[in-house]
């Protein structure tokens, strides 16, 4: 494959000052960072990063699910498909200040390099800032690039109610970004994330890059166990009909399924709740999720069928019925060879090693793969840290994560 390096560098300092500048807005009165989607700190976030893209001669467009783009036309005009980065700066709540943000800046940083340098791109660059990819405020999470590939109508997500009883779109016309585009106005002709790992593994083995050549496969469920309350001290243990220890077997189920699998898979009971939630009283209700990874498909269903099976064994051992809501499901994605391969060239060129990886984490690159050639960046995490305000990665590793963006971008817009 040839791809030389540009011989350029993108404005360090600038990039740094940007994702430290962001990383303030949206802080409460006990200093933690929470920018929900269509939130009025959204809003504050959305208007510096627009200034950003204009500052970068970019023109600006919104589509009707308010993801923002900043397109650099290419000689044949906006319409030409174009080479498109970008990610998200939504939050989750109490966050850190790298997720999403990092690709969304560094694309932006790589297009103002760029134009400093003269470079005559031949075709279309745009950059993606996508709405609502943490899917805290209002579900599911991706959305704006899940409608945007065409996996989801944009007039139902508009209808969405959020976890505190708004609409969204009536939000996003109350923060002044309800778009005018359709979704999927642009059709692009490859696409690039570049983002923290989130995880442990480019730290731990002293890997500057990850070049990300698949992501796993997501099933989210909603578990609800019906027993029947009774007192804690007169009911013998033999007699009860217990829902919060049912949920505990299933709990330990997956733990020691995925403990005694020699597969990547990953199971995680993050919600529970136990009704009437009292100290003395046995459960007559337990309700939890449970999230199921791996990045084979035939794996993840042959997970999610010894979940079912154990499921209807533990009705009948347990005396309690069972009822199972599925609320989300996405398979795994390959994403495109060549741009993987592009990444561990422009690693190379610049003396940096890398490692090809699975995301483990969904990501908006997961969705436009649907539609275009797509894959995706990595530079380390400390401690794998994030969705907390520790998360952090060191100055210079997120230079040459944009660097490297920058020479596959380069790359991709001259051929």
């Amino acid at each position: 494959m040839v791809l030389e390096s540009l011989n350029l560098s993108i404005n360090a300092s600038r990039l740094h000052k940007r994702i430290y500048e962001l990383g303030q807005i949206g802080r409460d009165e006990k200093n933690k960072l929470v920018r929900l989607a269509a939130s009025e700190t959204d809003k504050v976030g959305r208007d510096k990063l627009v200034t950003w893209m204009k500052d970068a001669g970019l023109e600006i467009k919104v589509d009707r699910i308010g993801n923002i783009f900043g397109i650099w036309s290419g000689p044949e005009g906006e319409n030409q498909q174009p080479v498109l980065v970008g990610s998200h700066i939504d939050t989750v709540i109490n966050a850190g200040i790298y997720d999403g943000c990092y690709g969304v800046l560094a694309g932006i940083e790589v297009i103002k390099t760029l134009k400093e340098s003269g470079f005559t791109p031949s075709r279309t660059l745009a950059i993606a800032a996508f709405t609502n990819e943490e899917g805290v405020r209002y579900a599911p999470d991706m959305m704006g690039s899940l409608i945007y590939a065409g996996g989801l109508s944009v007039e139902d997500a508009l209808k969405t109610v959020g976890t505190d009883g708004t609409l969204l779109g009536e939000e996003l016309k109350r923060i002044g970004y309800a778009g005018t585009e359709e979704p999927g106005f642009l059709h692009p002709h490859a696409y690039v994330e570049l983002h923290i790992e989130q995880g442990p593994v480019l730290e731990r083995m002293g890997i500057p890059i990850g070049a990300v050549e698949n992501l796993q496969g997501i099933s989210w469920q909603r578990i609800t166990i019906e027993g029947v309350a009774n007192h804690a001290g007169t009911t013998p243990m033999s007699m009860r009909r217990d829902a919060g220890q049912a949920a505990a077997r299933v709990i330990t189920f997956l733990r020691e399924r995925v403990d005694k699998s020699n597969t990547p898979t990953v199971a995680t009971v993050g919600c529970i709740n136990f009704e009437p939630n009292a100290i003395n009283v046995i459960p007559s209700r337990a309700t939890f999720t449970v999230d199921l990874r791996d990045p084979n498909e035939q794996r993840l269903k042959q997970e999610e069928e010894a979940l079912a099976e154990y499921l209807k064994e533990l009705a009948i051992a347990e005396d309690v019925s069972i009822s199972v809501e599925r609320l989300a499901r996405f398979e795994p994605v390959i994403f495109d060879n060549k741009i993987v391969e592009l990444v561990e060239h422009a690693a190379s060129q610049r003396g940096l090693e890398s490692k090809r990886m699975t995301s483990g984490a969904g990501h908006d690159a997961q969705m436009i793969a649907r539609i275009c050639p797509t894959s995706m960046i990595f530079v380390p995490s400390i401690g794998g840290i994030s969705h907390n305000p520790g998360e952090y990665t060191p100055e210079a590793d997120l230079v040459a994560g944009a660097n490297v963006l920058l020479d596959v971008i380069g790359h991709l817009a001259s051929n």
